[in-house]
């Protein structure tokens, strides 16, 4: 392996990724199954983690699975416990499970909103606290990736959607990633975030349907939206040996929407 390669290997690494069943999740554990990490994938539908494993193994990707539901505390520490039980340690930590919320501010059910936050912050930070209190910190070693999206960098455009819940959270989600950079850089772990723009998936399924693929391409210098191979370069990034002296940034991955 010449020395280019060799920085993006994760050969020995382990790597846990939330909401791994399928899109933005499924991909990225693509991308670091494919340079050698082991992985746990979690979601809350065994059906769909059996399939994402299936899929990953047929890549010659060492891969198993853990149900649990982001939104209650004892699924997570289960979580924790399942993982650090299947891999050892966890030495690269992807928080991707997320949900989403459309309604008028105005009009907003506190439900909806509570919902948003638990899955999106509170656990998000119950898991990470878990891994790096019984994995990263002892160990001296991290990587950390946090799913935001540009929805955190910035307000809506009038009219397209109405999802200041998601939004919130994801502001939220930038600055806890600045935070903890800040408090674990001394124990040898990265932290930084990853904010996709548009890519087709469940969670954008009704914003596609209702503002149009062509008129969402529109507001993208590179004139496309995010595929299936998008977010695997900047994981393998921050995953790796190449992104070692890096923490504390929030990259947007969004084909220039936030730039412009």
């Amino acid at each position: 392996m010449d020395t280019q390669t060799s920085l993006f290997d994760l050969s020995n690494k382990t790597a846990l990724i939330t909401g791994g069943s399928r899109g933005l999740g499924l991909q990225m554990a693509e991308a670091l199954g494919s340079f050698g990490a082991k992985v746990v994938l979690s979601a809350r539908k065994s059906d769909e983690l059996v399939q994402a494993q299936a899929h990953l193994q047929q890549m010659g990707i060492d891969a198993d699975w853990v149900a649990a539901d982001g939104s209650k505390a004892s699924d997570i520490t289960l979580l924790a416990e399942a993982a650090l039980e299947k891999l050892g340690h966890v030495d690269i930590l992807i928080n991707n499970a997320g949900a989403s919320w459309g309604a008028p501010a105005e009009d907003h059910p506190v439900e909806a909103w509570d919902k948003v936050f638990n899955i999106n912050i509170r656990g998000l930070f119950l898991l990470t606290q878990q891994i790096g209190k019984r994995s990263m910190i002892p160990r001296k070693y991290g990587r950390i990736i946090n799913i935001a999206s540009i929805a955190g960098l910035r307000g809506n455009p009038p009219g397209v959607m109405q999802t200041i819940a998601y939004n919130t959270s994801k502001g939220a989600l930038v600055n806890f990633t600045r935070t903890l950079a800040g408090e674990w850089g001394k124990y040898g772990i990265t932290v930084n975030a990853l904010a996709p723009g548009f890519f087709p998936s469940k969670m954008s399924r009704i914003l596609l349907e209702s503002v149009g693929e062509q008129a969402l391409i529109g507001t993208s210098p590179l004139q496309r939206l995010g595929d299936g191979e998008d977010l695997k370069g900047p994981a393998l990034l921050f995953a790796s040996d190449a992104g070692k002296h890096i923490t504390g940034q929030i990259l947007a991955v969004d084909g220039g929407q936030s730039a412009v």
